[in-house]
């Protein structure tokens, strides 16, 4: 059976929209590496026009103003942290073993680092923090997702008979606390702050694993 023929129209059409997908999301993923250094609120639209080559109303056209690329931002940052740390946990064992896999990606989407600014989440959260709005609530949205994925795997550790007595949102946030320190640290250019940070976070797994 032939397939039905496009009309060009409709075929120029589809052409232009992957192409500003694409361009959108490249514009997005830059504005992210950017954020990760110089925060949310250093983006302009003419700034990534100027990096990129592009025009600054080409950016506009796709983006409309800075609270919708800021949002961009995020979103890509948080496909980029999906990308690096949680899909490749996945392989893992659930609970303990799964939560070493957890903690051992981002050691190393921090250490290489993956984004110029190291860990996106601990640079921008508090820039925003305090600033009721959209980009605020998405990065708390984006925080909180990434402690329902740690809290989890404590939970299956405690089902597994591992981790008893622990609160597991309590756990998480020790995790996030010391791993948003390290990151800190890491980026005034201590060179003792993942190392340490790598201790603390072994020790907390360790010794939750024996209780």
């Amino acid at each position: 059976m032939d397939e039905p023929v496009q009309p060009p129209d409709q075929e120029i059409s589809d052409q232009r929209r992957l192409k500003g997908d694409r361009a959108r999301t490249s514009i997005a993923r830059h504005a992210a590496d950017v954020a990760s250094v110089e925060g949310l609120t250093g983006l302009s639209l003419g700034r990534l026009a100027e990096d990129l080559g592009v025009s600054k109303s080409g950016v506009a056209t796709l983006f409309g103003n800075k609270e919708n690329l800021q949002l961009a931002a995020v979103a890509a940052a948080r496909e980029v942290f999906i990308d690096h740390v949680i899909r490749p946990a996945r392989s893992a064992e659930p609970g303990i073993t799964r939560l070493r896999a957890l903690m051992d990606r981002w050691f190393e989407y921090v250490s290489a680092p993956v984004m110029p600014g190291g860990c996106f989440r601990a640079a921008c959260v508090p820039e925003f923090d305090s600033r009721p709005g959209a980009v605020r609530d998405a990065l708390a949205a984006d925080r909180a997702d990434w402690f329902a994925v740690l809290a989890k795997e404590i939970r299956r550790a405690q089902e597994q008979g591992a981790m008893p007595g622990v609160d597991p949102q309590a756990m998480a946030f020790q995790f996030d606390a010391v791993m948003a320190a390290a990151n800190t640290a890491a980026r005034l250019g201590d060179p003792t702050a993942l190392p340490t940070a790598r201790t603390i976070v072994d020790t907390l797994l360790g010794s939750a694993a024996e209780q």
